[in-house]
């Protein structure tokens, strides 16, 4: 009798245990948390020019990191994109590089644009670690866009033209909206954005020794080839880049 139901046991845990492994494995594969570490820089001028900001990364030698998470098999499109990251005692500075196939560029200024449906890069994060309110930036390819807070998607205050003038930023593209553009394009996209702009829903906390959560993204809803790509892998079912829980850490030196 004994032997019997071991014998059953042994057959059923034989069933179990790939559909359990399986399960632990996707379930890490989309909880993954990678780590980068923001380099602090000091700059020429308290508020630098975009040309000075982009020296310093060189100088630095800031290293690069890849957007390269193709989240949904629906979208495999997959162009080369990278970015890097610095901050100084008063601002953060983002510079993008991309090489995709074809580009978009129809917003010629911040108010009433749609980022999202150019060829554009994003940059989300959680500043406080005392709640979860995460803003969100979001860039054309030629530097124009949107600037937002909230606690999720919905419940969002986006930001007019006196926060953003103060988000410096400069295309190799140029400032003009050109269309669809075919062939293969190269562009960088320098940001400087100010620190005391992610005190809006709480006082500031001082970067330098912390981690906060973030993510960076590029997208292109209306491109002749949409994609949804990623820093820290996103996993939820449909394309959103409005999941702070995918998230992955930003330690500011």
């Amino acid at each position: 009798m004994k032997l019997i139901f071991m014998k059953k046991f042994i057959f059923v845990l034989c069933l179990i245990l790939p559909v359990l492994a399986n399960c632990i494995n996707n379930y890490s594969n989309n909880n993954q948390m990678k780590t980068i570490t923001v380099q602090k820089v000091t700059m020429p001028q308290a508020v630098p020019t975009i040309s000075q900001v982009r020296e310093v990364l060189e100088a630095e030698n800031i290293e690069f990191n890849p957007i390269d998470e193709v989240n949904w098999k629906t979208y495999p499109y997959k162009p080369d994109v990278k970015f890097r990251i610095a901050h100084s005692i008063n601002e953060i500075y983002i510079q993008y590089v991309v090489r995709e196939e074809g580009s978009r560029a129809t917003f010629g200024q911040d108010a009433g644009s749609r980022p999202y449906t150019d060829s554009c890069v994003e940059f989300f994060m959680i500043p406080s670690s005392k709640d979860s309110v995460y803003y969100n930036l979001e860039m054309n390819c030629i530097g124009y866009g949107t600037f937002a807070c909230g606690a999720d998607r919905k419940a969002r205050t986006r930001f007019g033209d006196e926060i953003l003038s103060q988000i410096r930023r400069e295309s190799s593209l140029g400032a003009e909206p050109f269309g669809d553009r075919d062939g293969i394009v190269e562009w960088t996209l320098t940001i400087a954005i100010p620190k005391s702009l992610y005190s809006y829903m709480a006082d500031i906390e001082d970067f330098s020794k912390r981690t906060v959560r973030a993510n960076f993204y590029k997208c292109g809803d209306d491109m002749k080839v949409p994609h949804f790509l990623s820093w820290n892998k996103v996993g939820c079912e449909k394309p959103n880049f409005h999941t702070p829980e995918y998230f992955g850490n930003v330690y500011f030196e």
